[in-house]
């Protein structure tokens, strides 16, 4: 109950739409009690006196009955879709705002088709707990309870087969099967869209943060889902209007057995009696009692998804501004960690002690063998994670006390994996700023050694790049990138392994734009290949979480430790 209370908060904003919405199922299902009412105490005074003016003023009424009751089925279906489809965006999009404020911890515990099933599957099973079980429990709670209650009163009930209608309404259900085919279609392909941006963006959570782009991807996940609501209402619009037409053309079927039985009372080859016992029992009676069961079971599959959904909306994000956090200030870039430890599990240290600083236009080289901490290093400067011991400051601004967003606008990143996103290259560049002119993007990608191939393109600027860049090279992918970290202008630079994927010719280029990126910011390189790190200011040699040395490549080479072993056993292998 407690789920399900949580559940109809969502439906609050939309009460007076739900109010309708209840008025026209009462309405519709009110009609299937007046019917038997009627049959019993006028059809059976008509029949007794004969009277040929009032049986076809009733078969009239019991028409116009039914095409009000159409009208009203069709108020509650579409309302009631309405009011559901809007509770799912309303959800979906409070689940997708929570998944892109969450750390990066999150996702790195679960898996990424597990997280898609939160705002898929699970939020499409909340919509029919919200719109189909709401409308067969109380059109049929109502339609129950009164036909006891009138089966109570009457005492007598009959049996009549009607199946003169089934021809139309075989053709009724073909004509609009093929239009529901049609709007299913779409409304597979809008949620199709939806699946494929969530996944990516979920994939490229690190770059999405890194740019504090956030707000960015959440209006372009709202534009698609948006898109998939007008789908679902074009497939509600025709299911609401099917189910009409089809009991309205089932109701003439039964006016006219009802007027044709009448004729028979009439003449005396039938009672009035059973008549009416057929539309009591085996219409009031046996389907509300089914539906009822099968409703109740979906409602607790629902609840199950809901609980599941609502899970996610109450995890709190591990890395989170502070109380009281500040905006931080434009700054030059000295950043320095203090005596900062790291674990990413207990009794397993990441980094024991670690101390360094970087000087404003500084290139610091990060290097050691794999899982000695360095990139551990490269994820506390953004604040990815945060460090179990000691500080980590920024012109001497403690960065757990400043927000996250005028953090990370001021850090740029460039990892191994470059990550792009299915639009055009100009799409891609821009967002590293947002608000920059297309002079600007190109500038970029003049800086980044990448205007040239671009211009190759079929479609230059606007060509499209596919799914995570397919359709560009490796080399080219990460000249995209740099061309990306350099239209935002990040006073602080992090590359991780950004040329150890790449051949030779590529390496080349994309190290020449690196180089380009790296004049006049605070550079943090981590590199395998030490040839790319000879020129840093200061060179780190990290082993099990430890710095063990620092100096330049010089000061290194001659020392004879780790750092020396690894340039002779590169060099030897050249």
């Amino acid at each position: 109950m407690k789920t399900y209370l949580r559940l109809l908060n969502y439906v609050r904003p939309y009460l007076p739409k739900f109010a309708i919405a209840i008025v026209c199922i009462l309405v519709a299902s009110a009609a299937n009690l007046y019917i038997p009412w009627i049959i019993q105490n006028v059809i059976d005074d008509v029949l007794t006196a004969k009277d040929m003016v009032r049986l076809n003023a009733i078969a009239a009424g019991i028409v116009v009955v039914f095409l009000l009751r159409g009208i009203f089925f069709y108020g509650q279906t579409y309302l009631m879709s309405y009011i559901g489809q809007k509770v799912v965006i309303d959800i979906r999009e409070a689940v997708y705002r929570h998944l892109q404020r969450l750390s990066l911890s999150y996702y790195e515990k679960r898996q990424t088709g597990a997280i898609m099933s939160y705002i898929t599957n699970d939020v499409a099973a909340l919509q029919n707990a919200m719109v189909e079980n709401v409308i067969e429990m109380v059109t049929e709670s109502v339609v129950l309870i009164g036909s006891m209650g009138a089966m109570f009163y009457i005492h007598w009930k009959l049996s009549l087969l009607t199946f003169i209608t089934l021809p139309l309404v075989a053709k009724a259900i073909n004509i609009f099967g093929k239009r529901l085919r049609n709007a299913s279609r779409v409304m597979q392909e809008r949620a199709a869209d939806i699946t494929s941006v969530l996944q990516e963006t979920i994939a490229a959570v690190r770059v999405i943060k890194s740019f504090v782009r956030e707000d960015y991807e959440i209006s372009r996940f709202n534009r698609e889902n948006y898109y998939n609501f007008r789908a679902q209402m074009k497939t509600a619009q025709l299911l609401a209007t099917l189910t009409p037409v089809i009991e309205f053309l089932g109701a003439i079927g039964v006016t006219i057995i009802i007027w044709y039985g009448g004729r028979e009372v009439i003449s005396g080859n039938l009672t009035s009696g059973s008549l009416i016992a057929f539309l009591i029992y085996v219409v009031n009676i046996t389907n509300p009692i089914k539906r009822i069961s099968r409703v109740y079971g979906n409602i607790q599959r629902a609840l199950a998804a809901a609980q599941r959904v609502f899970d996610v909306i109450d995890t709190e994000p591990e890395i989170k501004d502070m109380p009281g956090a500040v905006e931080l200030p434009a700054i030059a870039g000295r950043v320095a960690f203090e005596n900062v430890h790291f674990f990413y599990k207990p009794g397993e240290p990441a980094l024991v002690d670690v101390s360094l600083t970087a000087e404003p236009g500084q290139m610091v080289a990060i290097v050691g063998p794999s899982g000695a901490g360095k990139t551990t290093i490269a994820n506390l400067i953004p604040r990815f994670y945060d460090p179990a011991g000691g500080r980590i400051t920024i012109d001497g601004h403690d960065i757990k006390t400043v927000t996250l967003n005028s953090l990370r606008e001021q850090i740029g990143i460039v990892p191994q994996e470059t990550v792009l996103f299915n639009g055009s290259v100009y799409e891609n560049i821009l967002y590293g700023d947002l608000k920059a002119g297309k002079d600007q993007v190109v500038a970029a990608a003049k800086a980044a050694n990448a205007h040239e191939f671009i211009m190759a393109m079929p479609e230059g600027y606007d060509t499209h790049i596919g799914e995570r860049g397919s359709k560009l090279s490796g080399g080219q992918r990460q000249r995209i990138a740099i061309a990306r970290a350099i239209l935002k202008d990040p006073r602080v630079l992090i590359l991780d392994e950004a040329t150890s994927a790449l051949d030779t010719e590529s390496e080349k280029l994309v190290q020449e734009a690196l180089d380009k990126l790296m004049v006049g910011r605070t550079s943090f390189v981590i590199a395998h290949r030490l040839s790319t790190v000879q020129r840093a200011d200061v060179i780190l040699v990290m082993e099990k979480g430890r710095i063990i040395e620092r100096g330049s490549h010089a000061e290194l080479v001659a020392a004879g430790g780790l750092y020396s072993k690894l340039y002779q056993v590169q060099f030897a292998d050249k």
